[in-house]
């Protein structure tokens, strides 16, 4: 009777053993495929390295700080980990969006300067992704940093879509009419603008 109940105390435990082995293997799959779908967007955007592309704001409508302006961004620097991509509304070349991608996470910053290069008052706010989202979508919540900065932007929700044909860079502060975005025409590129204020390749 003991030899029965150690047998089948062993086949138990074997089988129990099993299990968590599958498990962890399914988890792994699952952080794997995670990570490779972060990898897989940051590698599409360094494909646009050093490309230009135009933009068209599609929200809000009649906006007096970019509408009927000529929206450009350019893909201007890339390595591993940062992608530095200035935004050029008309003459104003203060905007650059600053990502970096760090343990399978993508941040994405706004690098605000004055023609001068300094940096304004408001700057290096943003977020960070809270998942690996999609090959072809990223969004970044407000952080804390962002949160004592602009109190008001603290529901602020930031993503960018990404395909073979568009860029779309959207915000929206959430509990309020607040919201913006703008397409740029990934088929079509156009001549590189000069550098952003206080630009330096680094």
């Amino acid at each position: 009777m003991r030899i029965i109940l150690s047998l089948v105390l062993s086949i138990c435990l074997i089988t129990s053993c099993k299990e968590k082995v599958n498990e962890k293997k399914e988890i792994a799959k699952k952080e794997t495929k995670k990570s490779v779908e972060t990898q897989e967007f940051w590698n599409h955007l360094k494909k646009l390295c050093g490309k230009s592309f135009e933009g068209i704001l599609e929200l809000p409508e009649n906006d007096e700080q970019f509408g009927g302006k000529k929206l450009v961004m350019h893909v201007r620097s890339c390595n591993d980990s940062i992608i530095k991509i200035p935004f050029f509304v008309g003459d104003d070349k203060s905007r650059t969006w600053v990502l970096k991608l760090k343990d399978n996470r993508i941040s994405l910053k706004h690098d605000h300067r004055h023609e001068d290069g300094s940096e304004d008052e408001i700057t290096q706010y943003g977020g960070v992704t809270t998942n690996s989202g999609q090959s072809s979508l990223q969004v970044f919540s407000a952080d804390e940093g962002t949160k004592k900065m602009i109190p008001a932007a603290s529901s602020n929700t930031w993503w960018i879509t990404l395909d073979n044909k568009q860029f779309t860079y959207n915000l929206r502060r959430l509990g309020t009419p607040r919201v913006f975005r703008v397409t740029f025409d990934l088929t079509k590129t156009i001549e590189n603008p000069e550098a952003p204020w206080g630009w330096k390749d680094n």
